[in-house]
């Protein structure tokens, strides 16, 4: 069986992330008192004392720049929380955040949605991406969140 992989937000983008966030808002770093904030650029979750940002991402628009694909209504951004901070990005591979239910979001290579699944936890990541990658339709998969809807991580073809 194939494994899959999560990809966080790309260090470059990171960089320009922690100065003015996707909606073009100023980066306003915090102090993490709680912890618990799922980080999009390590792939873990915040420790409370932790300098954090909370700031707008467009996961599909940056993809969609790489690759020329023109997602149209499609392109979102929404909110993500990254380190203040340059970190050493994440300490393992495979599937992040495994531990609740996930919905597994399928795009084509043009950026348009293809369908989405509910999956539970933590088996049901690796079995959904290999499920959407049996589509060839299917270029690239976004892991949300259910609580909120909120971006995770990207998966790509292996």
């Amino acid at each position: 069986m194939t494994t899959y992989c999560a990809r966080p937000v790309p260090p470059s983008v990171l960089k320009e992330l922690r100065s003015t966030d996707d909606a073009g808002r100023e980066t306003v770093p915090v102090t993490d008192t709680e912890g618990g904030a799922p980080l999009r650029c390590c792939l873990r979750r915040s420790e409370p004392g932790e300098r954090i940002a909370l700031v707008s991402y467009a996961p599909l628009r940056r993809w969609a720049a790489e690759t020329g694909a023109d997602p149209g209504a499609y392109d979102e951004r929404g909110p993500v929380f990254v380190h203040a901070e340059e970190c050493a990005g994440p300490d393992e591979d495979g599937l992040p955040f495994a531990n609740a239910h996930r919905v597994v979001r399928r795009y084509s290579a043009e950026g348009h949605i293809l369908g989405g699944r509910l999956v539970g936890a933590p088996e049901g990541l690796g079995q959904a991406c290999a499920e959407a990658f049996a589509d060839p339709e299917v270029a690239l998969v976004h892991v949300r969140a259910v609580e909120y809807g909120c971006f995770l991580y990207e998966v790509r073809r292996p």
